[in-house]
């Protein structure tokens, strides 16, 4: 067996059914021990992060509470909501969207604990900017800091690969193959565009995802709603679809071969997981960044990061691709979301997923460009930064360039292994979270939050 083999072997061990259940158990403990938050508090959580937007006096922090879940956003919104959706489908049936759902509804609480954490554990580098996420509230939580530089070093090593050449790649592949592109000219562009961004740091990022990102998923969603509107008759067989194909096998129909439940089961919960990296630990770090007097507001808006990601955008596309008829055609991946959209809205459709796929992937360089940064600057210092900064910008020109299959691979297989140090601090904090959550909810009920 080649390298490239043996780090897929190495992937799928990772990401086989013990890290899913890991994953997926840890938000169910997390949903009962929290009461529900994402539930009970959703409507709170959306007001907080769509209309309140920041904090009414002056907070530490780097930037607003919209500008951190914007920046999170930009690093999860990406290739998993079109490319993702499509696979769980095409191996799961209809069925998988309903795990995806399941998925989103317990990563939320995840989410939410991570962020309680993350801002509870935050400091202030010498650069006099704030750093938090995993490898701090290991160290500062748990006392563990072999473990947060454990984190850190996975995540800096995934950003590099999944957070910049993977996507990079993805942007110059779906521009050459909707308009001819040359891949040289699209990481050039983008590598400048990178830099441009990335080396005024977070406030930088926050600037333009807090406009690029909102731009982007509204986009995506009018050309989604469009084709809906234009098969309404077919959505209630959809949903009736996704309800029975989630807990009975699916039969093989047209290119379609067929799925277990227990294969339906697992595709959607996995590319739920990969779409909104709810337990990875990567969007925390965002979410220290954040002006907030209180851990739980920013974590009730990180919340809603979960929501927006899988439980809408990942619904259109879903539905879109029911509704279409397209997902028995034996496609795959973000041609079967092309293939829809295109059948949904001749002549434009696929050029709406082509633009959609670029701006969620260079999103997804900035959001993961950060994270690679604070990862880094826990190993090394502060001096690491601006180097970081500067060989990211440069290798968003080299992943669109080379063929990536043991990069992707490798990547993966660091992305997985973020999980297991961060799922420790949640479970070892959990009984933090549960007191943050209590006396915000205290004060709540008083008026003063």
């Amino acid at each position: 067996m080649d390298l490239h083999g043996i780090i897929q072997t190495v992937g799928n061990w990772v990401w086989g059914p013990p890290m899913i259940i890991l994953l997926l158990g840890t938000g169910l403990y997390l949903t009962f021990l929290l009461g529900g938050i994402q539930f009970r508090l959703l409507s709170h959580a959306l007001w907080l992060a769509l209309i309140k937007r920041r904090e009414d006096v002056p907070a530490e922090g780097d930037i607003s509470h919209f500008q951190a879940l914007m920046t999170a956003l930009s690093a999860t919104v990406g290739t998993g909501n079109i490319a993702g959706v499509a696979t769980a489908i095409a191996a799961g049936g209809p069925g998988a969207l309903f795990w995806m759902w399941m998925t989103g509804l317990v990563g939320m609480a995840t989410k939410y604990a991570e962020a309680v954490l993350a801002v509870k554990y935050r400091v202030q580098d010498e650069m006099g900017t704030m750093s938090g996420g995993p490898m701090y509230y290991l160290s500062r939580g748990l006392g563990l800091p072999w473990l947060g530089a454990l984190f850190a070093f996975f995540a800096a090593f995934a950003a590099f690969g999944i957070g910049n050449m993977v996507q990079s790649n993805s942007v110059a592949d779906a521009l050459h193959s909707a308009f001819g592109v040359p891949s040289g000219i699209t990481g050039a562009i983008l590598a400048v565009l990178t830099a441009l961004v990335i080396l005024g740091g977070i406030r930088s990022i926050a600037r333009v995802t807090e406009v690029l990102v909102p731009f982007m998923i509204v986009l995506y969603m009018v050309a989604g709603t469009l084709v809906l509107l234009l098969h309404l008759d077919r959505l209630p067989a959809a949903f009736s679809a996704i309800l029975r194909g989630a807990f009975q096998p699916t039969a093989a129909v047209g290119g379609f071969l067929g799925a277990t439940v227990a294969q339906t089961l697992r595709y959607g919960v996995a590319r739920g997981i990969f779409s909104n990296e709810s337990g990875l630990g990567s969007s925390p770090i965002a979410a220290a960044a954040a002006q907030t007097r209180d851990p739980v507001r920013q974590a009730l808006v990180s919340m809603t990061q979960t929501f927006i990601d899988t439980l809408v955008v990942c619904t259109f596309t879903g539905l879109v691709i029911l509704t279409t008829g397209v997902w028995t055609t034996g496609e795959t991946g973000a041609a079967l979301t092309a293939q829809a959209f295109g059948k949904g809205l001749p002549a434009l459709g696929e050029m709406v997923v082509a633009v959609s796929l670029a701006l969620f992937a260079y999103s997804t360089l900035l959001g993961w460009s950060y994270y690679g940064e604070k990862s880094l600057e826990y190993l090394l210092g502060v001096r690491a930064v601006v180097p970081y900064r500067l060989v990211f910008s440069v290798l968003v020109l080299v992943g669109a360039l080379v063929r990536l299959d043991t990069v992707w691979a490798l990547a993966d297989v660091m992305n997985g292994l973020m999980a297991v140090p961060n799922l420790v601090g949640l479970l070892g904090l959990s009984g933090v979270v549960a007191a943050e959550t209590r006396r915000y909810l205290a004060t709540r009920k008083r008026g003063d939050a």
